[in-house]
């Protein structure tokens, strides 16, 4: 069934709200079961228990908020993107970045969606890691 553009609007307001709430399973209900997520500078993974896992690894070492959401939507409902900037403190180190003692971070950051029968299909996240190395280090 096709999405409207207000219907994805919709459902990526929904994502990032639960994402800002810290509800993972309000996020997990925004996507496919066989949901496509690109990480930043690393692979993708495939299905809503590797996205879980990865919410699970993020909230350990890191507490962010995205402020200043701006989205943009295809009139069709199908892609959408999102621009934003996070607000965050480094907890803990995670693996293979630089060691972790509370720092802040403000990062700018986007996203890009697919949107498939009304959930997300599709999320590839992009921020500049040597801008946060740098704010971290």
């Amino acid at each position: 069934m096709p999405t409207s553009r207000d219907q994805t609007d919709a459902l990526l307001s929904r994502y990032y709200a639960a994402f800002n709430a810290g509800d993972h399973e309000a996020m997990l209900a925004c996507l496919v079961d066989d949901v496509a997520h690109d990480i930043n500078q690393g692979e993708r993974q495939t299905g809503k228990d590797a996205f879980r896992a990865f919410l699970v690894r993020m909230d350990t070492a890191y507490g962010e908020q995205l402020k200043d959401i701006v989205l943009m939507t295809s009139a069709d409902g199908a892609r959408a993107a999102a621009e934003f900037v996070v607000h965050g403190v480094y907890k803990i180190a995670d693996e293979g970045l630089p060691p972790a003692h509370g720092q802040n971070y403000v990062l700018p950051a986007g996203a890009f969606f697919e949107v498939r029968d009304g959930l997300i299909a599709r999320v590839s996240v992009y921020y500049n890691l040597a801008d946060w190395i740098a704010q971290v280090s």
